[in-house]
C-alpha cells in the first residue's frame, strides 16, 4: 500500500481513559499515524492524570474501573457507576463505518459498536497482550481476566504491549517523550503513586517510615500536605515527572505505565498490586521474575519488607528505546491482509 493511497485512509483511534498508560500510547503513536493518514479520536472513561494531546473528536462516558480506598477496584461502586442503556445508546452513534481502520486501545464503545454492526477492529493495547498469558494460575483471577478480555473491549486483531517482547504480535512498552534524553539525578525521596489507598492509610504507613523523604502522589488531593516526613501532592504529571527523574526508588501499583518507566529510568522499584484488577496480578508476576520486589498491601507486618528494599534492594534496567514507526507499519501490514 503506498504513501500516496494510505493519505485518502481515514483512521479512528480509540483511547480508554482509565489509567495512564492508554494515553500515553496515544499521544506518541497518533502523530505517527498522521503521517500517512486522516485521525479522528474517540475517548471514554475519565481514571486518569494525563491529558490527551490531540483533538478528540467522539467523546463518551463508556466504563470506567472506581479505585477504591484499601487498595484495589471498587467492584461496587465500578458496577453502580455503569450506565447500561447509555452504554448501547452510545455503541449506535459511534460512526465505525466512515473509517477504513478502527484502532481501539482497550476502549469499550467503540470496540462494541465494530462487534456488533460486524467491522474490523484492531486492538493497540497492553491488554491484548495477556489473552494467551499462563502466568496467572489463581481460578478466580483467571475467569475474572477471561470475562473482561473477552467482553470489555472485544477484538479479534491486534498487538499488544509486554515488558518482554517474546511474542512476535508483542512490542516493548511505550515510553513518554519527556522522559527520553533527559537528566537522570538521586535526591533523597522516594516517590509514592497507589491511587486506590486513602490518605489515612498511606499516612499510617510510611510514617513508620521516618528515616527518609516519602513523595506521595494521590488523585484524591487538591493540593500539596506535608505530614513529619511525608510531603503529599494532587496527581500533576509534571511534578510527578520531575520527581521520579531524581527520586531513589518508586513504590506504586503494578500498572503497566509507570512500572515501565522506573524500569526505562533504572529506579529502584516495588510493587502493591491493585486488588481486583487481573492485568496487575500478571504485570506483578512478571516483575516479580524480573527480581522487582512486590509488596501484597500496606499493613503494618509489611513495613519491615519496605525498610530491606529501601537499603538492599535490586535495582532493574530495561532498554526500551525503539523506533515507533514500526508499529505502524506492523498494523497497516495486517491490516492490508
Amino acid at each position: 500500500m503506498s504513501v500516496h493511497h494510505l493519505f485518502f485512509m481515514k483512521i479512528l483511534y480509540c483511547v480508554q481513559l482509565t489509567g495512564n498508560g492508554h494515553v500515553t500510547r496515544a499521544n506518541e503513536l497518533i502523530p505517527e499515524f498522521k503521517k500517512v493518514a486522516k485521525v479522528d479520536v474517540l475517548t471514554s472513561g475519565n481514571q486518569n492524570s494525563l491529558d490527551i494531546r490531540e483533538k478528540v473528536s467522539f467523546k463518551y462516558r463508556g466504563i470506567s474501573f472506581v479505585f477504591g480506598t484499601n487498595g484495589g477496584v471498587d467492584i461496587f461502586k465500578t458496577i453502580i457507576n455503569f450506565r447500561l442503556f447509555s452504554f448501547l445508546k452510545d455503541t449506535l452513534t459511534v460512526p465505525v463505518k466512515d473509517y477504513d481502520l478502527i484502532i481501539n486501545d482497550f476502549e469499550p464503545v467503540s470496540a462494541w459498536a465494530c462487534k456488533l454492526r460486524g467491522v474490523k477492529c484492531f486492538s493497540l493495547s497492553r491488554q491484548f497482550a495477556l489473552r494467551n498469558n499462563k502466568h496467572i494460575t489463581n481460578k478466580k483471577t483467571k475467569f475474572l481476566q477471561n470475562l473482561i478480555l473477552r467482553y470489555f473491549a472485544p477484538s479479534e486483531h491486534g498487538i499488544g504491549f509486554d515488558y518482554n517482547k517474546d511474542i512476535s504480535n508483542n512490542f516493548y512498552p511505550i515510553i513518554k517523550s519527556e522522559l527520553k534524553n533527559v537528566k537522570i539525578n538521586e535526591e533523597n525521596h522516594f516517590t509514592v503513586y497507589l491511587p486506590s489507598y486513602s490518605i489515612n492509610n498511606i499516612t499510617n504507613f510510611f510514617l513508620n517510615i521516618d528515616d527518609v523523604k516519602w513523595h506521595v502522589f494521590s488523585p484524591k488531593i487538591s493540593s500539596s500536605i506535608q505530614k513529619k516526613n511525608i510531603q503529599f501532592f494532587p496527581t500533576d504529571y509534571k511534578i510527578f515527572e520531575k520527581s521520579i527523574l531524581s527520586c531513589k526508588g518508586i513504590i506504586c501499583n503494578a500498572g503497566f505505565e509507570t512500572t515501565s518507566e522506573a524500569l526505562y529510568l533504572g529506579k529502584k522499584l516495588m510493587v502493591v498490586p491493585m486488588k481486583n484488577q487481573f492485568e496487575q496480578y500478571y504485570n506483578s508476576n512478571i516483575l516479580s521474575k524480573m527480581g522487582v520486589k512486590i509488596l501484597t498491601d500496606l499493613k503494618t507486618k509489611r513495613i519491615e519488607s519496605v525498610k530491606k528494599w529501601i537499603f538492599s534492594g535490586k535495582t532493574v534496567k530495561m532498554n526500551y528505546d525503539y523506533n515507533y514507526n514500526s508499529i505502524i507499519q506492523k498494523i497497516l501490514s495486517d491490516f492490508k491482509k
